[in-house]
């Protein structure tokens, strides 16, 4: 006699796709080892449904972010990490198989998850650092993060579940994404996006002038909604006061992240909103002040900026090695150093800066 397997999760999320393709039978991949018994693929399952409106594509939700079996988590609303994830990507007329790098992606979304701890929620982003498809000819090198809007959310036993839909996004978008918001850049384009599918083959949306003007827009009414911005590279040097000499702090940045800064000043300090700049055990949170000044507290630093320093930041931080003085405020020095983007394997693919 086996013990019969509680499936509550998994038959949740199928009923919800049931509702939608009614008795359509999905290309399911499974995972043949699991991923505790040291199997390379976390997620227990994805299936894929062909879909023809508002073009035919692939609607593929995933099976293993949530609670699929029994409760095993200490949190009672929340089923695992509270959420699965969606990708509706473009179907060619005579595709049978959903392409194999969406699966691949959703999975790589898995280890990323399940490795960092790191959850997903509506309005976030991710730079993949390059093509979402590797070796694809294509614009997409970020991902957006949105409810799924034909898929309701689940309250199971096991607690809450939210479908997020993935969406692909071009370096531009994402760049104002970061200085306005996803939601606000989504809904300007959704015209060119119909139903937010992924086609590896679109340009960017910020290519047609009305929603380029609806962005700018956007952005100069609402400023940012990026207060948190995870740093690769920042690092900080205190400065000296001797009796001989007087050394300025030193704040190091990635060139990457470097521009990002500058157009996030405008959308956070310029609207009174603190900006929080995180790496591996250093905060770093620039605030918008009526007088320069810097405070630290271990390894929290909180930069007091003026708006005349504010100003001065916004012209000189660019994607370019090199160091920064700022003529309004000579206690802060900026050094910018060259960013290196890797792929999987560590090897150097482009360099910034």
């Amino acid at each position: 006699m086996t013990e019969e397997v509680n499936t509550t999760g998994w038959n949740a999320i199928e009923e919800e796709m049931t509702k939608l393709y009614g008795q359509q039978e999905p290309k399911h991949y499974g995972t043949a080892i699991p991923y505790m018994l040291g199997g390379q693929d976390p997620l227990d399952g994805l299936s894929a449904y062909k879909a023809e409106s508002p073009f035919p594509h692939w609607h593929i939700v995933t099976f293993g972010f949530s609670e699929l079996y029994e409760k095993e988590s200490e949190n009672p609303d929340y089923s695992g990490y509270g959420f699965e994830l969606t990708f509706r990507v473009a179907r060619g007329q005579d595709e049978e198989e959903p392409p194999a790098w969406a699966l691949n992606l959703l999975q790589n979304m898995g280890r990323y998850v399940f490795n960092s701890g790191n959850i997903f929620a509506s309005g976030d982003y991710l730079d993949a650092n390059g093509p979402i498809c590797l070796g694809a000819d294509t614009q997409l090198t970020a991902l957006a993060f949105i409810p799924d809007q034909e898929l309701e959310t689940l309250h199971t036993p096991n607690g809450r579940v939210e479908f997020l839909q993935m969406v692909g996004i071009t370096e531009d978008e994402l760049e104002a994404m970061k200085t306005w918001n996803t939601r606000g850049l989504l809904e300007a384009g959704k015209a060119e996006l119909p139903g937010y599918i992924t086609d590896l083959s679109r340009n960017s949306i910020l290519q047609v002038p009305a929603v380029k003007e609806s962005v700018q827009v956007g952005i100069d009414r609402d400023g940012s909604s990026t207060g948190f911005l995870f740093v690769d590279q920042l690092s900080w040097e205190p400065g000296k006061n001797g009796l001989f000499s007087k050394k300025p702090s030193v704040l190091t940045l990635g060139a990457k992240q470097a521009g990002t800064i500058a157009m996030l000043l405008r959308g956070r300090l310029l609207k009174g909103k603190d900006l929080v700049l995180m790496s591996n055990g250093i905060s770093v949170t620039l605030e918008s002040a009526p007088t320069t000044g810097i405070e630290t507290d271990e390894q929290n630093i909180h930069l007091k900026l003026d708006e005349t320093v504010v100003n001065e930041l916004m012209h000189k931080l660019l994607p370019k090695e090199g160091e920064i003085h700022l003529s309004s405020y000579k206690e802060l020095k900026l050094q910018v150093v060259k960013t290196y983007i890797k792929d999987q394997d560590g090897n150097v693919v482009s360099t910034i800066g």
